[in-house]
């Protein structure tokens, strides 16, 4: 609990699971970027020069992949419940995004994927906006959210009392 936060308010902190740190993808994309290089530098050798380019845009996209998989480790979601109200604040690398929901009429919605390829959207809404929370987290995690949620939020003009669980 922190200062701003009032006694009675319920916080759930989102991360995603980044179990990657800068040094271990430095040494990562160090040893793919050698033995690729490695066996690109010997078939060139013998005459398949070709391949040298290829190699290169391999390691290129490796290393674009890598970067955004450690700038997604900067990504946080924090939604704290009152009685009175609901917010969620996102922060990012340069960025901070705060909405506020009236939790007495803040409605929580899973919405199924489109199609077997995408994921679902765990939804907040009131009176006409909503914003998307935990789009980083699995299936399993996102079901478990909207659970949390309805249990803290309640149904719409339905407001719990707010226990102390975290």
């Amino acid at each position: 609990m922190t200062a701003e936060n009032p006694p009675s308010a319920e916080t759930i902190l989102l991360a995603p699971n980044c179990s990657l740190d800068a040094r271990s993808a430095l040494l990562f994309f160090g040893s793919v970027c050698a033995v690729s290089f490695g066996i690109a530098g010997a078939l060139a050798i013998a005459g398949m020069w070709p391949i040298l380019p290829f190699a290169g845009l391999e390691m290129l996209l490796l290393a674009w992949a890598l970067r955004a998989s450690l700038r997604r480790r900067e990504q946080l979601q924090i939604i704290t419940i009152s009685d009175e109200q609901l917010v969620i604040e996102t922060r990012g690398r340069h960025e901070l995004q705060r909405i506020v929901f009236p939790r007495h009429w803040a409605q929580v919605k899973l919405r199924r994927a489109e199609s077997a390829l995408h994921p679902s959207r765990l939804t907040i809404e009131s009176h006409g906006r909503l914003y998307e929370v935990g789009s980083f987290l699995t299936e399993e995690e996102r079901r478990g959210l909207a659970a949390r949620l309805r249990r803290s939020i309640g149904r719409i003009n339905e407001s719990p009392r707010l226990s102390q669980q975290d």
